[in-house]
């Protein structure tokens, strides 16, 4: 099977080359071989290369310049959608999406399932939203594509509120942090694992005409950010990698200026999702001690 993976050098792209099923032929491309923020590169190198599968793991991440590089991020996010699956729709290929908890609002009070109206409230979750929107509007009730929906991702490399609020608890002895915006943290392992085990799943028929296209995965369990940052300093310090943690304030979002909204609460319902992938959900907590476990 051969697979198109784009952002192969971001966090996930690392993790989901690390974890490659044997029988898997990884093409990733460079940045100068594909610009995500190019219509024709993109169609052009799924034309070149016809893959089974492309992994979009590439994104434009930074939520507070989103609101500010609008074109960007736009381009990125989402035009690049039309130039993969109008080239998939003569290469015959297929697709998987990944997604983000910021398609919705945050004002749920509890886990949001996959069916549920996606209402994003900054332009970054706007651009993956209409990401999706486009798969959709392409490809229908056909068994072409998956989303796959994930939040707070977190691992060992790369930047990453993890690795921000070690240097952070390293460098002061106070830190403030916001205490009323909840979700759910995702080790790149796992999420990469979760993303290999679908295309598996995906490819088999039996599974093919009963499985959902849209999939929620996450690490069991929920947390604000300021609890966060409070277990990552604590286990960082117990595991040797800090000599100190800092004393955490919780703040509220209003007292953080950002450009961009964050949503209040957007934990995913991912129970169908470990159920059809037969996976054992793994509890936040242990997630942040066996990544913390890598940082060298």
């Amino acid at each position: 099977m051969k697979v198109l993976l784009t952002g192969y050098s971001g966090q996930l792209g690392k993790a989901l080359i690390d974890s490659k099923p044997k029988n898997i032929g990884l093409i990733c491309p460079s940045r100068k071989e594909l610009d995500l923020a190019d219509f024709d590169s993109c169609f052009n190198i799924v034309i070149k290369n016809k893959p089974d599968w492309i992994i979009n793991a590439g994104a434009f991440t930074n939520v507070d310049q989103a609101e500010i590089n609008r074109e960007l991020t736009l381009a990125v996010n989402s035009n690049c959608l039309v130039a993969f699956c109008k080239a998939l729709k003569i290469t015959g290929g297929k697709l998987m999406q990944i997604s983000t908890d910021y398609v919705f609002d945050g004002e749920e009070k509890k886990p949001y399932k996959v069916n549920q109206k996606k209402s994003p409230i900054n332009f970054y979750g706007y651009s993956k939203a209409l990401a999706e929107d486009h798969i959709l509007n392409f490809f229908g009730d056909q068994k072409k594509y998956l989303i796959i929906r994930t939040s707070w991702v977190l691992s060992a490399t790369g930047n990453n509120f993890l690795k921000k609020i070690i240097s952070l608890h390293a460098e002061n002895k106070k830190i403030r942090v916001i205490s009323d915006q909840f979700g759910s943290i995702t080790s790149t392992s796992t999420l990469a694992n979760a993303c290999w085990k679908s295309i598996l799943y995906f490819s088999k028929d039996e599974y093919n005409h009963k499985r959902n296209s849209i999939l929620h995965f996450t690490d069991q369990g929920e947390t604000s950010w300021y609890e966060l940052a409070k277990v990552i300093g604590r286990i960082a310090l117990d595991q040797g990698i800090l000599l100190k943690s800092a004393f955490v304030e919780p703040i509220t979002s209003n007292e953080y200026k950002s450009i961009a909204k964050r949503p209040k609460y957007s934990v995913l319902d991912c129970s169908q999702t470990y159920k059809d992938l037969n996976l054992k959900p793994i509890n936040w907590i242990t997630s942040i001690e066996d990544i913390i476990k890598k940082i060298k």
